[in-house]
């Protein structure tokens, strides 16, 4: 009855511990189950076409035994689907209904599909629904809080089947199947309990053990519990166990009476620890965050983790470095004895704890890609051998089997609310490390929802600086995903963020971006103006490169407005600022667009001679593409001004240069994106 995980961030690729003959009891279930499957629909039987995939639902309450049904189930009926199986938890640890859009962006992931970063809701369930329709798959989809998160998630195709795991029923949701499960019969209870102690002291007593099967009321959790309870004490008689059970009454659940008898007899430092992990984020625990919520070694936290293991207490989570997952029917029996046992003053320095570790951890990953650093290689050196990574691979891995908790330690900490100085530390750090090992591009869907939590904490604490840099953040990723109104609207009030800040950096940068999306938009006047301020500010400051590179871009809205006197005269600007500056190539560059902009004009002459200079210029730069593009330039122009013998020639050399060019590299996603800056952290993160 056991199942184990391999977690890719709220999606699970989940992996049933239990084979063939390993599951216990729920015959009936199953083969009722595998019956609904092949049952005729509504509306095959009305003679229409189903328009939707099969919703089957189990429903139970937690404890009961409910994902593992589903996920035997998933395992016998696999074999169908032959596009996969998909699995997303649609809970919190805590009950929390997780956003359709995170479970829709997590299952596009598993898909291998790209996630468009900053997709709302509707637009990722229409690229699931799309990415589905051809596709004969099942979906598992796990701790459903209501038939609103099933329903997004639905495929538009009779070829998919989703096996929805949930408390209740899903009103709302047509031709659901359901399956209400209550307690395991006793033969297969009593299998389950036999697996923790052994035989003997289950056939040297079977009255007893029967009514330690009834005082559980058949529930697996308890039964799993009550086995690790008495596996810890071999000399103890399954009686014994009994008679505690009975003498603690009626209050509570099963569960819960076993899990206080589990819980009292632990020694008081793995109470303690068993307690505080209910501050884990995501329900995932590995000896570094127990270590630091507990304040203890990371080698005693280990062995405490597997002892919690062999007690039922916790699941192993099948991933290359050790880490553990709470069951979700522990999570609010952990958190109740926590607030019943621990001070709220502990229980917050404990938080504190795990983020400060969170945070060390995150600068170590990061600095472990930084290898011709000094600086950074002398602060890793600094850290205890305990925070360093072996290799950047080691470092890789680590990131993403704890992507999932590290997520979920931003939204905890942000959320709340007094640990604001740590959780925008974390953050900081977080972007850092997930650009420097997935790159911009990569990290961008992850990344998105950093940033609006960045931007909570800045609005919440008056920071108009670190406002600014996540509205510009947000952003550009809204730019570069098609959503440039939503983006020029962010970039306005990152300039009005900006200014409050008195941040020449932010105003500057939302200027030149804001003046990008008019340009993007087509309204090349409201361009040219944007540019204009950002240069002035520029110019003021004496930024000499950045202010040649704002006269290209204004001459560039000039150009695509046909107003090409003026981008003539901003392209000599911004060739002088290149020249002035020694950047040779940019130089060659500005010279080729403004002969460019001269042919435009119907200045054949003169862009003949500007792109035979900007020839020469570029054979200095060393640019052969650019050389190669200009040569053909020049022979187009030859051509219109009667010339070709000369054009052919000007092709020829053209044609040997590119022939000569050896290939060049692909330029990482990251190369020349100016995102995911967190500009308000010390230098020292």
């Amino acid at each position: 009855m056991t199942d184990q995980a391999v977690d890719t961030g709220g999606v699970e690729l989940s992996v049933h511990a239990a084979t063939e003959g390993h599951f216990l009891g729920r015959a009936r279930e199953l083969k009722e189950l595998r019956a609904d499957i092949e049952r005729a629909g509504l509306d095959t039987l009305a003679g229409r076409k189903a328009p939707r995939a099969r919703v089957l639902l189990i429903a139970g309450r937690p404890g009961s035994g409910r994902t593992a049904l589903a996920e035997e189930l998933v395992r016998r009926i696999a074999g169908d689907y032959h596009d996969g199986v998909l699995r997303a938890r649609l809970a919190e640890p805590d009950g929390t209904p997780v956003p359709a859009e995170r479970a829709a962006r997590e299952l596009l992931g598993a898909l291998g599909l790209p996630i468009p970063p900053g997709a709302c809701e509707d637009e990722l369930s229409a690229t699931l629904r799309e990415a589905l329709a051809e596709r004969r798959a099942l979906l598992l989809l796990d701790d459903a809080a209501g038939a609103e998160q099933v329903d997004a998630l639905l495929p538009d195709t009779p070829e998919c089947l989703v096996v929805a795991v949930s408390a209740g029923p899903l009103t709302g949701i047509s031709d659901v199947r359901p399956c209400t499960l209550g307690g395991l019969d006793t033969k297969s209870a009593l299998d389950l309990l036999t697996r923790s102690t052994g035989s003997v002291r289950v056939t040297v007593d079977p009255r007893a053990a029967e009514g330690l099967v009834e005082a559980c009321q058949g529930q697996p959790a308890a039964l799993v519990l009550a086995g690790g309870w008495l596996a810890a004490r071999p000399q103890a008689a399954v009686a014994d166990l009994a008679k505690q059970l009975n003498a603690e009454g009626d209050e509570g659940t099963p569960l819960s009476r076993v899990f206080r008898l589990v819980h009292a007899g632990l020694p008081s430092a793995a109470a303690r620890i068993l307690r505080l992990l209910s501050l884990a984020p995501a329900g995932l625990v590995d000896p570094h965050t127990a270590s630091a919520l507990a304040g203890c070694s990371i080698g005693a936290a280990r062995t405490t983790l597997d002892d919690f293991v062999r007690l039922g207490l916790l699941r192993a989570v099948d991933s290359p470095l050790p880490q553990y997952e709470i069951p979700g029917c522990l999570h609010p029996l952990l958190c109740a004895a926590a607030e019943a046992h621990e001070r709220p003053g502990e229980l917050q320095l404990a938080r504190a704890r795990m983020l400060e570790r969170t945070v060390r951890l995150l600068q170590s990953c990061r600095a472990i890609t930084e290898t011709d650093n000094p600086q950074a290689r002398e602060k890793l050196q600094g850290m205890p051998r305990a925070l360093r990574f072996s290799s950047p691979r080691a470092a890789a891995d680590w990131l993403r089997g704890r992507r999932p908790a590290l997520l979920a330690s931003a939204r905890l900490a942000v959320a709340d609310g007094e640990l604001d100085t740590l959780a925008r530390r974390l953050m900081s750090q977080l972007v850092r490390a997930m650009v420097a090992h997935l790159g911009t591009q990569g990290a961008a869907p992850d990344l998105y929802g950093v940033h609006q939590l960045v931007l909570d904490v800045a609005e919440r604490r008056n920071l108009p600086r670190e406002k600014a840099a996540a509205l510009l953040n947000l952003a550009d990723v809204d730019a570069r995903t098609g959503r440039t109104v939503e983006a020029l609207a962010r970039y306005r009030a990152a300039l009005d963020a900006g200014r409050e800040a008195n941040d020449p950096y932010a105003t500057g940068r939302a200027m030149e971006s804001v003046g990008g999306a008019h340009l993007e938009l087509g309204d090349y006047e409201r361009a040219a103006d944007w540019f204009g301020r950002a240069l002035a500010q520029r110019l003021a400051r004496e930024e000499r490169a950045d202010a040649a590179r704002l006269y290209g871009r204004i001459a560039a809205a000039h150009t695509y407005a046909g107003r090409y006197g003026e981008a003539q005269r901003a392209w000599r600007a911004a060739a002088a600022g290149y020249r002035k500056n020694g950047d040779v190539g940019a130089y060659a560059r500005a010279l080729s667009e403004l002969g460019r902009v001269q042919e435009y004009a119907g200045r054949f002459e003169e862009s003949l001679r500007t792109c035979q200079e900007a020839v020469e210029w570029a054979r200095r730069a060393q640019d052969s593409r650019l050389q190669a593009a200009l040569q053909l330039r020049v022979a187009d122009i030859l051509e219109h001004l009667g010339d070709p013998v000369a054009a052919r020639l000007h092709r020829g050399a053209a044609e040997r240069i590119l022939g000569e060019e050896a290939p060049e590299a692909d330029p990482g996603p990251e190369q020349g994106a100016n995102t995911c800056e967190i500009r308000s952290t010390s230098a020292e993160d």
